[in-house]
C-alpha cells in the first residue's frame, strides 16, 4: 500500500499569518497608528476595563475600538454609549480568534488618518487568540481574581505572548484563595518581561497605571 501523504496545514497557516501580521505592523507604523490586542477569558472584565481606560484617555489620544465576538454587537454598543469613542463590531463567523487578515478587515473600516490608538478586544478565550499574531504592536491580557492565580501555569502560551497582564477584580481578593505575589511569580515563570498591574475595573483602582502605560507606548511607537 502506498504511503499516505501528510500535509502540515497548521504550520502553513501560521507561517502565512506571521507574514501578514508583520506586513500589517509595518503599515501601521508608517501611519503612526498603535494597535493593542487585548485578550482574556469571558467574564474577566475586558469591556469594563476598556470603558474605564477609554474615559481616561479619550481627551489625550484619538482612539478607536474593535470588538470581536462570535455574534452580537453588545460590547461595541456598550463601549460607544459609555465613552463616545468610535467602536465597530467584528463577527468571526464562529471562529474563536482573530488573525492578521481579519484584523486588517476591521482596520479598513476605521479612519486611521485620525487615529493614534486602536484597541482590539479579542474573542474571550485563553487558548485560540494567543496562537495568532494579529499584527498588534503589543499584546495585553486580563486575568480576574476569581479565575485563580494558577492560570499562567495552565495556559502558558497566553501569558508567554503578552507584554502586560492586568489582574482585575482585586476588590474580591479577600474572598478567594488568590495571591498576587504567587500570580506574579507564575507570570514570571512564563514570561519574565511581562509587566503585571493589579486593577479593579469596577472602582477604577489601578486603571490609571494601565492608561499611563498606553500613553507611553503610543508616544514611543510614534517617535522611535
Amino acid at each position: 500500500m502506498d504511503e499516505v501523504k501528510i500535509i502540515e496545514i497548521k504550520k502553513s497557516v501560521f507561517a502565512d499569518n506571521e507574514q501578514d501580521a508583520a506586513s500589517l505592523r509595518k503599515e501601521l507604523k508608517d501611519k503612526g497608528v498603535y494597535l493593542l490586542n487585548l485578550m482574556s477569558s469571558p467574564g474577566s472584565g475586558k469591556t469594563t476595563t476598556l470603558i474605564r481606560t477609554l474615559n481616561l484617555l479619550k481627551d489625550k489620544l484619538r482612539i478607536a475600538v474593535m470588538e470581536a465576538d462570535i455574534d452580537s454587537d453588545v460590547d461595541a454598543v456598550k463601549v460607544k454609549e459609555a465613552t463616545g469613542v468610535d467602536s465597530i463590531q467584528l463577527h468571526t463567523g464562529g471562529m474563536c480568534h482573530l488573525d492578521a487578515e481579519m484584523t486588517r478587515q476591521g482596520l479598513d473600516n476605521l479612519d486611521l488618518a485620525r487615529t493614534d490608538l486602536v484597541i482590539l478586544e479579542n474573542v474571550g478565550n485563553l487558548v485560540c487568540p494567543a496562537e495568532f499574531d494579529t499584527g498588534a504592536v503589543r499584546n495585553a491580557m486580563i486575568l480576574s481574581v476569581p479565575e485563580g492565580d494558577d492560570k499562567p501555569l495552565k495556559y502558558p502560551l497566553m501569558f508567554s505572548v503578552c507584554d502586560l497582564v492586568l489582574v482585575n477584580k482585586t476588590d474580591v481578593l479577600p474572598y478567594f484563595d488568590f495571591s498576587l505575589e504567587r500570580c506574579r511569580e507564575n507570570v514570571r515563570l512564563r514570561n519574565p518581561r511581562a509587566r503585571v498591574i493589579p486593577i479593579c475595573a469596577k472602582t477604577g483602582e489601578g486603571v490609571d497605571a494601565f492608561a499611563d502605560w498606553l500613553v507611553d507606548e503610543v508616544e514611543n511607537w510614534k517617535n522611535c
